[in-house]
Parts: structure tokens; sequence; C-alpha cells
């Protein structure tokens, strides 16, 4: 409490005159509230008193001692002090490097989302595969149109984008019209969840490659042409995912996730996959049953991937930040995590045929964390070195996306548009 660190005794000697000072003012008050007579709670009195007689005036006098100590200390003492301070913070500051990043959602204050000029001049290959993307939706108005336009604002050239809404009251369905020419399609109709959502989504989509955004999310810019040419110059890849971002309710980086490369065995103990980055090929997707499995209401993703697994899928981590994870107080990752912990273990008894201890899965991770300490500090180098960033647009100015949206002609749950044109 009296000594910090680096502060020196005459700081500390100020600092108790400073606190002497206004002790005297505070009992001045009290001095003048007695002979004014003016109206106090005996619990009032008693605060005033305490603090002015007893509290502040012990502080005061074990800073004046504590001062008056460490000037008559000799220099020797008062550098090894100087010394072990700034070594504890040195420590401090070591172990927060090398502690984890992943499965922590708010790793600083934030700050301005700013991505590599570099991703913007990201070009597909030629010719594109289509990219079949889908939204589930569900009462996110306040963030879907983030959603959709880091979608549609990428510019892929054989892109098709269907939303599907679970009949959100909210401003969901005024977003989806204003967006409604550039969308492949979009319905709104009550449905059996996120799971159901997304099967519902993918009956109207034929792309080669797939993946589904949520509607909080968003991807990042070049994110679809960088997964198209990587997908396009690797035939045999099955299933690729990408670092991701965090961002906070107003669009600002809170945080990163770096991982290292793609490790099968880690797969199978936890899911650190950022679902947002997650891209695949038609193929697999049909040789497990071309569906989400609906029975899970938050572990959707990683039974999807351990299905992967199993039919024989080659994954890749891609080194490159792909999408962006919103954190905010009703997303479903803060909301459910008892639900969350239950379908986890159920997968692992499935995967393992056994319940897996905490213990056991600490100590199966720390080889696959240690990798990753080591490729997010060389992420935070690299961030050190000057190069051109940009600011990500989250929302448009295009005036195609801000025009006044044309009265529905059938609105709340049920509102429908669907399009085959893919090319839209």
């Amino acid at each position: 409490l009296f000594y910090s660190g680096g502060v020196e005794p005459e700081s500390q000697l100020h600092l108790a005159n400073v606190l002497r000072e206004y002790r005297v003012d505070l009992q001045s008050v009290l001095e003048e509230v007695h002979e004014r007579g003016m109206p106090l709670t005996d619990l009032e009195l008693r605060l005033i008193k305490s603090v002015a007689a007893s509290r502040l005036e012990f502080v005061e006098d074990q800073l004046r001692l504590d001062g008056h100590r460490r000037m008559h200390a000799g220099p020797g003492k008062r550098i090894l002090r100087l010394a072990r301070s700034r070594f504890k913070r040195l420590a401090s500051r070591l172990r927060g490097l090398t502690r984890p990043k992943i499965g922590r959602l708010q790793h600083y204050p934030p700050r301005p989302l700013l991505v590599p000029a570099s991703y913007l001049k990201t070009e597909p290959p030629s010719p594109a595969p289509t990219i079949s993307l889908v939204t589930p939706s569900f009462a996110q108005g306040r963030f879907l149109e983030r959603t959709v336009y880091s979608v549609l604002g990428q510019n892929y050239p054989a892109l098709e984008y269907f939303v599907q809404d679970g009949g959100s009251t909210d401003e969901t369905l005024e977003t989806l019209r204003r967006y409604d020419e550039r969308l492949t399609g979009w319905v709104s109709e009550p449905d059996d969840g996120q799971a159901d959502a997304i099967n519902r989504a993918f009956v109207h989509t034929t792309g080669e490659l797939m993946g589904w955004l949520n509607s909080d999310d968003i991807l990042l810019p070049g994110a679809l042409a960088y997964i198209a040419r990587y997908f396009a110059a690797h035939p045999g890849i099955d299933v690729v995912y990408g670092n991701r971002i965090m961002i906070d309710e107003d669009d600002c980086q809170i945080g990163l996730w770096v991982l290292p490369k793609h490790d099968d065995h880690v797969l199978t103990l936890v899911d650190y996959v950022p679902q947002e980055t997650l891209f695949w090929r038609r193929g697999i997707w049909e040789a497990v049953g071309g569906r989400v499995d609906p029975t899970f209401g938050y572990a959707m993703d990683w039974d999807l991937l351990l299905r992967f697994r199993e039919a024989g899928a080659t994954v890749v981590r891609l080194p490159r930040f792909l999408g962006a994870f919103r954190v905010h107080e009703q997303q479903k990752t803060s909301a459910e995590d008892a639900l969350g912990a239950r379908e986890c273990a159920q997968l692992r008894i499935r995967v393992h045929g056994r319940p897996i201890p905490v213990d056991e899965i600490v100590k199966e991770l720390r080889p696959y964390l240690r990798r990753h300490v080591v490729v997010h500090l060389w992420q935070r180098l690299a961030d050190r070195i000057p190069r051109q960033r940009i600011p990500v647009a989250t929302l448009p100015a295009e005036p195609w996306s801000r025009r006044r949206s044309l009265p529905a002609e059938a609105g709340g749950a049920g509102a429908t548009r669907l399009e085959s044109d893919a090319s839209r």
C-alpha cells in the first residue's frame, strides 16, 4: 500500500502532506457542521468522524514513516528495492506475453479496426469457384447490415449469399429489403433454431465452396478471394479456416486469435477454430450428410468439424485474418455457457469413448498452446513493422445500399424473397 515500485520517498512524503491538508479541511468542515447545526444523520456523522479522525490520519502517518525510513536508508538498499520492483514488473509483463490468448474474448481496450492494405488487393482465381455463404439470423437487426455489407462489399464475382431469418420483428426486414437486389435470396419465417436455419438456407445454394457467417460477425476485406485462391491452388484440401479478430459492439478491435498450424488431435479435445473463418468443399459436406446437426444448440460447428474429420477431410489453417467475431452481451457464446459445456462433453465422449477429465485436456493442449504463444508473439512483432494499414469500412456508403426501403407486399414473419440467379 505504502511503497509502489519507482515512487521516490520525496513523492511519498509529498503525498502524506497533501493527505494531511485534506484531512484538516475535512475536520474543519465537520466543525462547521457542528456550529451551524446542519441536519446530519447519525450514520453520516459517524462516517465523517471515522474518516477525519482515524483512517486518513493512519494512512498519512504510515506514508510519512515509510517515506522517512526510505530516505534515510543507504543508497544500496534503495537501488536494490527499485531493481526488485522493476524485475517484478518485467516478470509480470513476461507472464502476460506468454499466456495463451485463444479462449479469451478481450485482450486490450478498444482500438480502430485496421487491416493491411494488401488485403484489398487480393484477386480471386480465374475462373472463380462459386462460394455459397449463408447467414442465419434472429433479432440481430442492429448488427445484420454490417454482416451483409462485409460479404457483398467484397465484390466476389461468383457468390451465392442467402440470409435465413427466424421471423425477427426488429429492423432485420428493413435491412434485407435494402439489400434485396444484391442477395441471392432471403427468407423470414419461424424455424427451430440456428442449425435448422443454416440447413434451410443451404437448400437454396449450389456453390462448390461453402460456409456460414453469423448475423453479428463480419468477413474481413479480401477474405473470399483469398479462400477461393487457396482452394483453387490446393485441390486436395477439403476444409480451411483462418485467424480471428475480436470486435466490440462499435466495430472496434479488442483482441486477436492467432492460431498455429492445424492439429487434428487438438480438434478432438477443444474447438479453437473460428467459425466465421471456416469454409469447406461441397463434396465433404455431402459426404457427412449435407446438414448441420439440429440437435446441437451451441457446438454445431464443432460437431460438423468432427464429422469432417471422421470422413477423412484434410483441414488447413490459413495464415491470415479472415473474419471478425463480435463480442456483445446478447451473443450465444456468453449466454449459453452451461449448454455449451454439456454439448462439448458429449462430443468428447463420442470421439474418445469416455469422458475426458479437465486436467487431461489441459495436459494434452500444452504443446499446441505453446505453439500458439509463439505465433501470437510473431504477429505482435509483425504488427510493429511499418506498413500501410487501412480502416475496415463496416457500413456502406454506396447509394444502392442506403436507399429508402420499398414497402413490402408481405411484412413480418413469412416475408420472402428468393432468387435463383447466383450472379446477383
